[in-house]
């Protein structure tokens, strides 16, 4: 698959550090940190999420570092990361649909006003599900899983039903470990 292929849903545009459009690596110096930042948008009313992905001279990918929106709806995103080793590595970064915080959202607004309460509680609770399919074994994913079942008990009132799921521990762990979807990676570039 050429690079020209490999555009997603969720655009990556104009990523830098770029030296003479990619054709010659960035510098870095190890153990300093720097800049990547890039364009990321998605249609209408998705939320989006980015990270960047550094790769060492041995080709393995590490974990990735998530980025923010450096200024609401700039769709500028960026994130600060450190080289640990000499040589020449690489970075990408990947943006992707981010259904959790859409939902968030959503259930922020149209629950308190009672607008369809019901079949947004029970979306949230699917999706935390499926949320949870992604968290390793353990208290983590037991955390998401507990808000899941909070959304979905009927014998809860909504406010009590929604709280459950906006805690700093599901904030926490949803951090970690996101429900990605539609994920696009932008064309790796040398460092």
């Amino acid at each position: 698959m050429s690079w020209s292929q490999a555009i997603g849903r969720i655009p990556v545009r104009d990523v830098r550090p770029l030296v003479e459009c990619g054709r010659h690596p960035a510098k870095a110096v190890v153990g300093e940190s720097f800049d990547v930042t890039a364009t990321v948008f998605g249609e209408g009313h998705a939320a989006v999420a980015a990270n960047v992905v550094l790769t060492d001279p041995e080709g393995r990918p590490g974990p990735w570092t998530p980025m923010r929106e450096l200024a609401p709806g700039t769709d500028r995103w960026g994130a600060m990361v450190t080289p640990g080793a000499p040589g020449r590595w690489t970075y990408h970064v990947e943006a992707w649909s981010d259904p959790v915080t859409a939902w968030r959202h959503r259930a922020r607004v149209k629950v308190p006003a009672g607008i369809d309460t019901g079949l947004v509680l029970e979306e949230g609770g699917e999706l935390y599900r499926r949320a949870a399919a992604g968290v390793p074994e353990g208290a983590a994913r037991a955390t998401v899983l507990a808000a899941a079942e909070s959304l979905d008990d009927d014998s809860l009132p909504v406010a009590t039903r929604l709280a459950a799921a906006l805690t700093p521990e599901v904030d926490a762990v949803l951090a970690r470990h996101p429900l990605r979807e539609l994920v696009t990676a932008s064309e790796p570039l040398e460092l």
